[in-house]
């Protein structure tokens, strides 16, 4: 595998390692926590059925397997099958693990019956145990892909998607694919963000719309949002995978779009002045998308140098050697004058 050069502050000292683009983590939705021992936390959906696991670093380079830090138990466990991107956030000592599965209570049998959840462990490394017997809440639809953000003033907020099962959307994407004679429905994920309790035990208040895909096919997103539907790989239209950043009084929504399992998987963001909106899109998406050798790019989280001067993008991807499987990519992004953008995707020396 080539190498891809990557300055990070490393645990001996300011220095230059060496990362090399993919990673060898076989994981879907890669989030990094950078925890109080200034280690590196890496959780994600894949390689145990019944939960999660982790990888820990020094410096972002090199990734040792910690083993599962989450196992569902059949009996008491709410979630039963479909674990999915788990984010952990460190609060009060403890350590706090948000992750979509779904819920075994399914009284109508519906296929996609996802919810999110909340762990809990003395240690990034686990054992995480989960707080109920129950998701965290229910919104009467499934729902997938938490990040929480902890604003300047004390308050938590929850963001999430809607999944796009029996969810279909009518648009200007929606008529062409009738027209053309590839679906007859068009499904959309939504983006949604309510505020969440202080203990993470439930949400106040009620979620509030942030992000869905185009209307119109006038839109300047349009085109971008809706590769999965025009390549004919699916009669779904997704807005998933939202990661919050708060950079000089402006809150940026980092979202993937497109199908997870198909070369068009990409990122954009939006820019609000408030944590629930209104986001607007940025003229620069997709700012994250497939280029040369890598496809399948997205459901990034963001990480940092331990000096807080550098911001790195952590995401999923493929290349012609790994195939199907997703691996893990990390490269450098930055804000600046309004604008976010992601070095990559990376895949060789530079």
């Amino acid at each position: 595998m080539s190498m891809c050069m990557l300055p990070i502050l490393s645990s001996c000292g300011d220095r230059t390692v060496s990362i090399s683009n993919p990673l060898d983590i076989d994981f879907g939705d890669p989030y990094v926590l950078l925890a109080d021992d200034g280690k590196y936390y890496m959780y994600g959906t894949g390689i145990v059925d019944d939960g999660f696991c982790c990888y820990v670093s020094e410096n972002l380079a090199d990734w040792d397997y910690a083993g599962q830090v989450y196992k569902a138990d059949k009996e008491t466990s709410w979630g039963t099958d479909c674990f999915w991107a788990p984010e952990v956030y460190g609060k009060d000592g403890k350590y706090y693990m948000f992750f979509s599965a779904d819920w075994k209570v399914n009284p109508t049998n519906e296929l996609e019956n996802f919810r999110i959840g909340v762990a809990v462990s003395d240690s990034p490394e686990g054992p995480f145990r989960d707080v109920s017997d129950g998701p965290l809440f229910d919104p009467g639809y499934p729902i997938i892909d938490a990040n929480v953000l902890a604003d300047d003033d004390g308050r938590y907020y929850l963001y999430y998607s809607r999944c796009c099962y029996k969810h279909p959307v009518e648009s200007g994407i929606a008529d062409w694919a009738r027209e053309k004679g590839l679906f007859d429905t068009i499904e959309e994920s939504w983006i949604y963000g309510v505020e969440l309790s202080p203990d993470f035990s439930s949400v106040i208040g009620e979620p509030v719309l942030l992000l869905r895909p185009p209307v119109s096919l006038d839109d300047t997103q349009a085109e971008w949002e809706s590769r999965s539907v025009t390549h004919g790989e699916a009669n779904r239209r997704w807005t998933e995978g939202s990661f919050l950043i708060k950079d000089d009084g402006k809150y940026y929504m980092m979202y993937s779009a497109n199908f997870f399992g198909g070369a068009n998987y990409a990122v954009g963001y939006a820019v609000s002045d408030s944590p629930l909106g209104p986001y607007v899109k940025s003229d620069s998406n997709p700012v994250l998308s497939k280029n040369g050798d890598v496809t399948g790019t997205g459901h990034n989280s963001v990480t940092w140098s331990r000096d807080g001067k550098t911001m790195y993008c952590v995401y999923h991807g493929r290349t012609e050697a790994t195939g199907d499987q997703r691996v893990v990519f990390i490269d450098r992004m930055k804000i600046g004058d309004g604008k976010l953008s992601v070095d990559g995707p990376t895949l060789g020396n530079r």
